[in-house]
Formats: C-alpha cells, sequence, structure tokens
C-alpha cells in the first residue's frame, strides 16, 4: 500500500512540473487535482478519536482498576490496582515500540511488518505533514497517530483484563513477564487477522480485489465481522485468565474459607467507569463521527440496560434476591456482548444481543464455573469468554438486513451493501465461530507456553504465607486500608 501511494505522489509530481512549463492554467488544474487526491482529516473525526481513546483510557484506569479492586479481600486491594495500572502502562509503551506496527502495517495474514517500529514514518518532515490512516469510508482519513492512540487503549485493557482471573496469588514481576509475552504473540496476532486491511481507497478497480483483500489479516480474509473487539479483546484475554486459573492454581483456602469482596461500592463505581467509557470504545471503532458510530452508541446503550434487567431476574428467580453485584456484573456482560456487534445490528438486535448476555453471563459465572472447577478469581472467563462469544455469534445473526441489522459491505470498490437477498445467516455464524475458533485456539496455546516460561524462570505465585498475610503488604509494602 505504501509503494502504491508514492507511486501516485511521484506521478503527481512530474505531471505537475510538466503542466507549469506547459501553462500556468494547466498547472492549476493538476494541482486542485492533486490535492483533491489527498484526503484530509475530518477535524470532526479527529476530535471524536481522541475523546473516544480517552474514553477507553477511562476504562482500564481507573474503571477496571476499580471494578476488580473491590472484588478481591481488603488485604488484595492495591495488588490488583497495581497490576491493572502498571499491565496498561507496560503495554502502552510496548505498543509504541513494536506493537502498532506489527499489527497495523502489511506483513502476511498472520503479522504485520517493521514499518512503524517507534513509530517511525509518522511525521513527514520534508513535508511537515502527518501520515494518515483509513477509516471505513473511502476518501476518510484521520490522523494515524490518533488511530495508533486509540488502537494503544484497546491492547492495553485487554492485558489488564487477564488479570482478575488469578488475582490475590500471582507475583507481580510473573504477571509482567506473562504480558509481554502474550501480548507479542497472542494480542498482536489476533489484532492483525482481524482487523488489519488496506482501507477502502486501496480498492480502487475490480482487478486489485484480489490482490488488496489477499494482504489483509486471515480472519478479515474470512470475513469475519468484529466491530470493537470480541474475539481480539474479550475472547482473547478470557481465555489467557482461563488457562492462567487452571495453571497457577487455586487460591489458598478456596472454597473453605470466605472470599467475599470488600467493597462492592467500589465494584460498582468502577463498574459505572466502565459503562461511561465503553461509548469510546464501541462507538470510537466506527472511526469517524458517522452514522455507524452513533449506531454503536445507543446499541452499547440499550444492549447494556437490558443485560442488567436479565441479570437482576435471573438472579432473583435462582436466589429470590437480585444483588448490586449481579446488577454490576449484567452491565459488564451487556458491554462485552455487544462490543463486536456494536455497530454491526440494529437496535432491536442489540437489545436481543444484551437480554442473552445477561442471562449468559449469570451461567458463566455460576453453572460453567462449577463446571471448570478452575478459580477463576473474577469470573473473567464466566463474563468476558461466555459473552464474547455469545457476542460474536449473534453478531452474525443480527447482522442480517432482514433482522433490522445494517449487512456489510459486499463490494468495496462501489462500497455497496449485501443485499437482504443475498445475506445468509448460517453462513456469516459459520464464519463468525470460525474466528472465534481460532482466538480460542490461539490464545490458549500462547498462554499455556507463556505461563510455563514464566513459572520456569521466575515463578508464577507467591508463597502461602506472603498470600494468607496477602499482597499489599508482602508485595508492595502498602496497606489500602489503615485502622
Amino acid at each position: 500500500m505504501k509503494s502504491w501511494a508514492v507511486g501516485l505522489g511521484l506521478l503527481g509530481t512530474a505531471a505537475l512540473a510538466l503542466a507549469q512549463t506547459a501553462a500556468p492554467e494547466a498547472a492549476a488544474t493538476v494541482a486542485e487535482a492533486a490535492a483533491a487526491a489527498a484526503p484530509v482529516p475530518n477535524k470532526g473525526d479527529t476530535g471524536w478519536m481522541m475523546v473516544s481513546t480517552l474514553l477507553v483510557l477511562m476504562m482500564a484506569v481507573p474503571g477496571l482498576a476499580l471494578f476488580y479492586g473491590g472484588l478481591v479481600r481488603s488485604k488484595n486491594m492495591l495488588s490488583v490496582l497495581m497490576q491493572v495500572m502498571v499491565t496498561f502502562s507496560l503495554i502502552l509503551v510496548l505498543w509504541f515500540v513494536y506493537g502498532y506496527s506489527l499489527a497495523f502495517t502489511e506483513g502476511n495474514a498472520f503479522i504485520g511488518g517493521f514499518d512503524r517500529l517507534f513509530m517511525k514514518g509518522i511525521w513527514d518532515n520534508v513535508a511537515g505533514t502527518f501520515a494518515n490512516a483509513a477509516t471505513f469510508s473511502k476518501g476518510v482519513v484521520i490522523p494515524e497517530i490518533v488511530f495508533s492512540a486509540f488502537q494503544a487503549t484497546f491492547a492495553g485493557i485487554t492485558c489488564a483484563l487477564i488479570v482478575g482471573a488469578f488475582a490475590e496469588r500471582a507475583r507481580f514481576s510473573a504477571v509482567l513477564l506473562f504480558m509481554v509475552l502474550w501480548f507479542t504473540f497472542s494480542y498482536i496476532p489476533v489484532a492483525h487477522m482481524v482487523w488489519f486491511w488496506m482501507g477502502p481507497d486501496a480498492y480502487a478497480s475490480k482487478e486489485v480485489v484480489d490482490e488488496m483483500t489477499s494482504k489483509a489479516g486471515l480472519i478479515w480474509q474470512w470475513g469475519a465481522l468484529d466491530f470493537a473487539g470480541g474475539t481480539v479483546v474479550h475472547i482473547n484475554a478470557a481465555v489467557a485468565g482461563l488457562v492462567g486459573a487452571f495453571m497457577i492454581g487455586k487460591r489458598v483456602g478456596y472454597g473453605r474459607e470466605s472470599m467475599a469482596p470488600h467493597s462492592l461500592t467500589l465494584t460498582m463505581v468502577g463498574a459505572a467507569l466502565l459503562w461511561v467509557g465503553w461509548f469510546g470504545f464501541n462507538a470510537g471503532s466506527a472511526l469517524e463521527a458517522n452514522g455507524f458510530a452513533a449506531l454503536a452508541f445507543i446499541n452499547t446503550m440499550v444492549a447494556t440496560a437490558a443485560a442488567v434487567l436479565a441479570w437482576c431476574v435471573g438472579e432473583a428467580l435462582m436466589r429470590g434476591k437480585a444483588s448490586m453485584l449481579g446488577a454490576a456484573s449484567g452491565a459488564v456482560a451487556g458491554l462485552v456482548a455487544i462490543t463486536p456487534a456494536a455497530g454491526n445490528v440494529g437496535i432491536g438486535g442489540a437489545l436481543v444481543i444484551g437480554l442473552i448476555g445477561g442471562f449468559g453471563g449469570l451461567w458463566g459465572v455460576n453453572g460453567l464455573k462449577k463446571l471448570l472447577g478452575a478459580d477463576d478469581s473474577l469470573d473473567v472467563f464466566g463474563v468476558h469468554g461466555v459473552c464474547g462469544i455469545l457476542g460474536a455469534l449473534l453478531t452474525g445473526v443480527f447482522n442480517s438486513p432482514s433482522l433490522g441489522g445494517p449487512g456489510f459491505v459486499a463490494d468495496w470498490v462501489t462500497a455497496t451493501m449485501v443485499t437482504p437477498a443475498d445475506y445468509s445467516i448460517a453462513a456469516q455464524v459459520w464464519t463468525q465461530a470460525k474466528a472465534v475458533g481460532l482466538t480460542v485456539v490461539w490464545s490458549a496455546v500462547v498462554s499455556v507456553i507463556a505461563y510455563k516460561v514464566v513459572d520456569l524462570t521466575i515463578g508464577l505465585r507467591v508463597s502461602e504465607e506472603e498470600e494468607r498475610e496477602g499482597l499489599d503488604i508482602t508485595t508492595h509494602g502498602e496497606s489500602a486500608y489503615h485502622g
């Protein structure tokens, strides 16, 4: 894509020089054509993407940190806050060193290249211009630095999500080393496979369609739909968390001692911050301030609200009471379920996905957790895994124009959408299922190897004595609460 753009630029320069020697009028015409051929970022789109990036940052720190922190025992509060905040910071640094380049530049179907190592090429000092990144509309771009910053927050929060599965017993240094390995070998390739493509403007004619598509990530080539990270973020992280819960083992006293959340108030605050921040996560994934951003925005509202109600109803039927923890968990379940579908389904579809996600998450943290037998401390797989899978599969159903969905672009040369008659729910659900399956297997394999490497080098787990005393004191030398 870069050579194609450079070729156009050289051709335009040569044409302009020739025209200037021939006639000023012709030169002006060529200059106008060259300007028209180079899209300029819209300030509204750029502003929206910067706000969305800040909203996703708020999801992680403080949102996820407080949500997780309230769920653990008081003696481990600071350790969870540290693991979330430092993991997020670590991944941001790695993202700008090599992560962005390997995820979002041309390479092969599984991994990108090295064109953007240390973010080189983002600024052209000779021309005095910033590089642009494609959106999903022809002729519409945003500054690439904004796109890379937005995607950095996705990488950071994905890795931070994993922390909840092995909370209260993992060695801090082990967490960080694992995150480096998992981010490099699982997050980056899955992000590339799902989201990297050459952009709509690359599809200039029917003759180049196959060539351009072959340069995209493998799952993108399959035609799988993942608007904001059902596979890349939630399923990817949930599988890593579940593998960690098995390999690190259960907490000391698990099943015999009380391990109730120490502050549901903080958990509620964290859930509320997650809900607000998720609008940047989902609506920002449109990459423009347009109708699809608005669709993702309202779907994020309705699906989450429906999931809160569904979880509360299910809990009341099971236990006779609806809990605050259940309502907060329902909100997260709805947010996760609607993530891959956010801009891909109609409002009615979002409502159904939210309801199913609420009930599905409730089953995930109760029935499925007992079946698996793992000490997934904060139910990372029960919520993010189960609801991520449900959302990814249901996207294939409710994306259908016959069910109120927008469908997908069937022809990127003309940017025409698939017709209701040509949309096959069965075929799209199968495509979604393949994407889910590959993500599960990829993350599981990488996770097993990464945990094993960490265990053999520095050890995964703190001692029993340290665990009983609490990680706040033994690992960080401080306490969240005094007196």
